[in-house]
């Protein structure tokens, strides 16, 4: 992932935002992390079916798997 200070961000905002890669990049001040910067409308994206597959349901999803009577 690629770094870059949090000076060179403040003065080439822009460009670095027209050039930004899908990774995104990673703010820095004194060499520390302080932020992600990632496209926007990437960053969710990845989340969508990536678990198909890998998970199983048992039993009805949409159920508490308690049984009561709102009767009575």
């Amino acid at each position: 992932m690629r770094k870059v200070a949090a000076a060179k961000f403040k003065e080439q905002c822009l460009s670095i935002l027209d050039h930004l890669g899908p990774e995104g990049i990673v703010v820095t001040k004194h060499g520390k992390p302080v932020a992600k910067v990632i496209p926007f409308e990437r960053a969710s994206a990845g989340l969508i079916g990536a678990l198909r597959g890998r998970i199983t349901i048992n039993g009805k999803i949409l159920s508490t798997g308690l049984a009561w009577d709102a009767g009575g």
